[in-house]
């Protein structure tokens, strides 16, 4: 299969780069390397250094000629996206459109986009199930809303199968500390400094923690998957692809503490904007349709995310 990832330099996109040529399958990333790495790129994989939002795309993808298109580059800082809601619409809506109307006309038959918890908001009942309300809380959430919407619209009567993946909080190797890295990426590498970690809030806030590996195999079983991933309304083509499981970001801490030997405390400061409570999200769907689960439990994943946190840090 010939698969062309969108952020394939990044946390998810290069450990799915890595998969994906393992198992045979001939790959080109498209990546402006904005919090992409380099050093993720798989060297057999064509790279391409361009900005989805270029106009470039539309040829870069025509003569890559895709059979599959996974659309992972995104600005994914809730923070950020606070201060610059423009940008973050721009890129996670209009590259959206871009991504997918250049994969239609290079004939790719499924486009796999990555959306986020963040679409649904402050919830109702947990665990989330796709037909929830969504009402985002910050910028971030409403562009992954609104970029799931200009999906279907761009693709509508081409004929291409496509899915959104409403990703909870993925965590693991490769996922950068700095600027845009997730609570584990964090929290680890302050421990693995031997300096005092931050907990924006009390710590009891929980989320649905699911390891980089997990997600990566719902993406290959999604790409290998014989019937179409669109689904009927009212939920549609979207997945939750999560563990269903609540952990709380003191618990995580906990866990990486344990794993440093670093005994320091933990310093408090005061949520911030933007931020949700709880999140957890049901996986139910995902393992129906897709015939896929998470399986790696958070006490393992975090185990090999802090051996490559160490190695990388010390």
């Amino acid at each position: 299969m010939r698969v062309l990832v969108t952020g394939g330099a990044g946390f998810i996109g290069s450990n799915l780069v890595h998969a994906l040529i393992s198992g045979g399958n001939e790959v080109a990333v498209v990546d402006d390397l904005s919090t992409g790495s380099v050093a993720n790129l798989h060297p057999a994989a064509h790279f391409r250094s361009l900005d989805i939002l270029d106009p470039a795309l539309a040829e870069v993808m025509a003569d890559f000629a895709p059979d599959a298109v996974v659309h992972l580059a995104a600005q994914t800082d809730v923070q950020r996206s606070i201060a610059d809601p423009g940008r973050d619409r721009a890129v996670n809506v209009d590259g959206t459109v871009a991504v997918a109307r250049a994969a239609a006309a290079a004939g790719a038959h499924r486009v796999l986009s990555a959306s986020s918890a963040a679409v649904y908001g402050d919830p109702d009942d947990l665990p989330i199930q796709e037909t929830a309300p969504k009402r985002p809380i910050n910028p971030y959430g409403a562009s992954k809303l609104a970029a799931e919407s200009a999906l279907a619209e761009a693709l509508e009567g081409t004929g291409v199968d496509f899915a959104c993946m409403r990703f909870a909080n993925v965590y693991g190797p490769r996922q950068d500390w700095r600027g845009e890295g997730g609570v584990v990426a964090i929290l680890g590498s302050r421990f693995a400094a031997g300096e005092r970690p931050v907990i924006f809030g009390d710590g009891a806030q929980t989320r649905d923690f699911i390891y980089v590996g997990d997600v990566v195999a719902f993406i290959l079983d999604a790409l290998e998957l014989e019937s179409p991933l669109g689904g009927d309304p009212p939920d549609g083509p979207s997945y939750n692809v999560s563990t269903g499981v609540a952990t709380s970001v003191e618990q995580v801490a906990s866990y990486l503490r344990a794993l440093s030997g670093v005994l320091v405390g933990i310093d408090h400061e005061p949520a911030r904007d933007g931020d949700i409570r709880d999140s957890v999200l049901d996986p139910a769907k995902a393992e129906r349709v897709v015939s896929w689960e998470a399986r790696q439990p958070i006490e393992a994943g975090l185990a090999i995310t802090w051996r490559w946190l160490s190695a990388t840090l010390r």
